[in-house]
């Protein structure tokens, strides 16, 4: 059985669908949830459903190797940021090199980067005028939504769409998604790079 950990930042609804995922599966659990916003609703999704949750500290997380030792001391296989606001320092990206992963709401490399999450990554793709949108997939490394990208999926965008237009169809698309790649890369189905 593989051990998953989540970094949240906010609500947790992709958390939550990973967590479903695995609720039943005998290949991995969500065994660790980690949030550096003490009122983030993914408290009450560890709550509801008996997962340990911690709040991480800003100052041993950016200068130390407290949670990368956490990490280990709990077998973590994967770490799956979930909506996770903070750039994960490099000792824990080269502690789990190829083992840390993002979901960006967007097609990277376009709109990525600091501060472009959310509401702010889906205003500036409508502004822009493109024609389509989507999720992004993808290995964390030492730089903002940088990593390997491991899959693209992709929404059009219609006259008429806004931001939280947008939002929507690129959360189905992350919903959907999110957590069968997860399991892909449990069970080495997934492309690596």
């Amino acid at each position: 059985m593989k051990n998953i950990a989540i970094f949240a930042s906010g609500a947790g609804s992709n958390a939550q669908k990973i967590i479903d995922h695995f609720s039943d599966s005998t290949i991995a659990r969500v065994t660790l949830i980690l949030c550096n916003k003490p009122d983030a609703g993914i408290f009450r999704i560890a709550e509801k459903e008996n997962i340990p949750a911690i709040l991480i500290e800003k100052d041993p997380f950016f200068r130390g190797d407290d949670y990368v030792q956490l990490l280990q001391r709990e077998q973590i296989d994967l770490v799956v940021l979930a909506g996770f606001l903070w750039k994960v320092p490099a000792n824990l990206v080269q502690a789990f090199a190829n083992r840390i992963i993002n979901i960006h709401p967007a097609l990277l490399p376009k709109y990525g980067g600091k501060g472009m999450y959310g509401h702010f990554v889906h205003e500036a793709v409508i502004n822009a005028g493109d024609a389509e949108s989507g999720i992004t997939i993808h290995y964390v490394n030492e730089k903002y939504d940088d990593g390997a990208t491991i899959l693209q999926e992709r929404c059009t965008i219609v006259p008429g769409d806004t931001p939280e237009t947008l939002a929507k169809k690129v959360q189905v698309l992350e919903h959907t998604w999110y957590p069968v790649i997860v399991e892909r890369l449990l069970t080495n189905e997934a492309v690596s790079h």
